[in-house]
This record gives structure tokens, sequence and C-alpha cells, in this order.
């Protein structure tokens, strides 16, 4: 669906520029864009890989595993229904570990496979266990310490202080997981209570 919205915005927007006689400044916006996702693609990726092997250190020197352990309690309370040795827990900590240090794209396949195993949890069932649904609250709000993705593009346009956005970014995540930890709780209550 978001694939025909896209087109149908570039169509109207190329058929408008026809008959408005603008069609050489969206043939300039179009090259002068592409020129700087290409810029912008290489400044991520020099960040990416960056934190990504410094995550591979911390993984092979068992920081991640001593993180993981520090954090068990924590998630083991908000999953109460997942075992703590389960596949599942190891996949929910390192993702949301990975989602710590502004690795969401490294975090992203973690998640998809604690949503897996998850999934094996409940039975195969197509809908959602109470799991499933806290995750999925938890990683959309993700706390994050270090928002290496928005460094980088700060970087990219040459901010004077790049990492100036680190402190209000920890406030804000850490406000919007709680948010989403209380309305994910506050609706399982509720529809307990009517169940």
């Amino acid at each position: 669906m978001v694939n025909y919205i896209w087109v149908f915005m570039t169509v109207v927007g190329i058929v408008f520029a026809l008959f408005n006689g603008t069609m050489e400044e969206v043939n300039k916006a179009v090259f002068e864009g592409a020129k700087e996702a290409v810029t912008l693609c290489i400044g991520l990726i020099s960040v990416l890989v960056f934190w990504l092997g410094m995550m591979r250190i911390a993984e092979e020197s068992g920081l991640l595993e001593k993180l993981a352990k520090v954090f068990r309690p924590l998630v083991s309370r908000l999953f109460p229904e997942v075992p703590n040795n389960h596949p599942a827990m190891g996949y929910m900590l390192s993702n949301m570990i990975s989602n710590m240090f502004g690795l969401g794209n490294a975090a992203t396949p973690l998640g998809i496979k604690a949503m897996e195993e998850l999934k094996k949890l409940n039975g195969g069932k197509n809908e959602a266990s109470r799991s499933m649904v806290t995750f999925l609250a938890i990683n959309t709000a993700s706390i994050t310490i270090l928002p290496t993705t928005v460094i980088s593009i700060r970087m990219t346009h040459h901010s004077t202080s790049p990492t100036e956005i680190v402190v209000p970014t920890i406030i804000a995540t850490i406000l919007s997981a709680i948010g989403a930890v209380l309305i994910d709780r506050y609706f399982y209550y509720r529809k307990s209570r009517k169940g």
C-alpha cells in the first residue's frame, strides 16, 4: 500500500511540474537529493560499521553477556511468562542493548528472532501474546543511550556539536519507554478484568 502512495505522490508531482512549467526545478531537486543521499549513506555506513565492530568486541569480551545479566531481572519482570533460559529472552535482551547504543539496523534482526521465539511460546498462534505486545511497545520506544545514527547525520551535515543531542535523547527515550510500559500494562489489566 505504501508503494502505491509513493508512486501516486511522484506522478502527481511530475504532472503538476509539467503543467506549472517547473520541471527543470524538479530535475534539479532529484539530482541534488540523490547526491545528498549518497553522502548521507556513506556517513551512516562508517558510523554503523564502527559501532557494529564495537558490539562485536563487546560480544567477544563477554560484556554483552554481563549487560544481559544486569538487565535480566528487569526484563524477567516485564515478561513473566518467558522462561529465563528461553532463546526469546536472549534475543530480546540483545535487541534492547543494541537499541540502547543506537544500532537500530543491528537490533532489527534480533527483534525479529525474538518475535519468532515468542510466537513459538504462544503455540504458533497468529494472535499476539502479552509478551509480544509488551516487547513491541518497548522496542518501539527503545531507550537510547547513544543515538549513533542521528550523531552520524549531524556529523555529515557539519554540525558544530553533533553529540549535544545525547542527553535530550536519553531523557526522551526513557520517558517514552516508561510511557509504553504503562500504557501496555494499563490495557493488559483492563482486558484481564473484562475477561
